[in-house]
């Protein structure tokens, strides 16, 4: 019985010193060196970007060098004379016909789409609603619409905008 329990703890600790051996080595195997490497579709479409964004750098750069400008923006008080003017633009040349006034400005683009009525102490409190420049707005007498617009006054058809601007008064009908 001696004999064989040592034959079987030798056994077994020879597998045991085979298996942590085997365990304990990195596997590594070495790999072939291949020089030829194949460039990958990305890799391909990569360079194809790297190529077009050096182009659309390079036509960024100016190629003409700017003009000396013609007048200056910040200088009011130097005028041509009327004469010189005159024979630079055919338009500023003096004639004998009236002037006509300048026209009128285009109305904006608002348009009444309702009238709210709340009750309130002293009587109906009305709020116009107003469309325009993309947006609904709702006013009561004295508010802004928009920053050039203020409600000056709502009846039961239409309301009255002042423009803050030149005080002139625009008149929205409800259709």
């Amino acid at each position: 019985m001696q004999l064989k329990r040592t034959l079987t703890l030798g056994v077994v600790g020879a597998a045991l010193a085979a298996w942590f051996a085997a365990a304990s080595t990195t596997g590594r195997r070495p790999v072939p060196h291949n020089p030829v490497l194949i460039p990958t579709t990305v890799e391909m479409r990569g360079a194809e970007l790297a190529a077009e964004i050096a182009r659309l750098r390079e036509r960024l750069r100016p190629t003409a060098s700017p003009q000396a400008p013609v007048r200056n923006l910040f200088e009011f008080s130097r005028t041509a004379p009327l004469g010189a003017r005159a024979a630079a633009d055919p338009r500023l040349a003096v004639s004998d016909e009236p002037v006509p006034p300048p026209a009128a400005p285009a109305p904006p683009p608002l348009r009444l789409v309702g009238i709210a009525e709340d009750a309130g102490p002293d009587g109906p409190v009305r709020t116009a609603i107003i469309s325009g420049f993309g947006q609904l707005f709702f006013a009561k007498p004295g508010e802004r619409v928009t920053d050039r617009y203020e409600m000056a006054r709502i009846s039961g058809e239409a309301a009255e905008l002042r423009d803050l601007g030149d005080n002139t008064s625009i008149t929205l009908v409800l259709k």
